[in-house]
């Protein structure tokens, strides 16, 4: 039996589109995207600076049915 709700990650080397697609070929609907920055801790003249270095995107997504 599948989950009726499930979450995708975007990996590292793939597009939004081709996770959207991965998410539409296993049967499932995108309902919500959730994006969170990753950051670096950079040390700059002695004080310690955080830099965002990229995003973590994840789908919430339903069993089409």
């Amino acid at each position: 039996m599948s989950k009726k709700k499930r979450q995708f990650e975007v990996q590292e080397n793939e597009s939004i589109d081709e996770c959207l697609n991965r998410i539409k070929e296993q049967g499932y609907s995108p309902i919500r995207r959730t994006e969170k920055p990753i950051f670096q801790e950079v040390k700059k003249a002695g004080e310690t600076v955080y830099e965002p270095i990229g995003r973590h995107i994840v789908f919430e997504a339903v069993l089409i049915e």
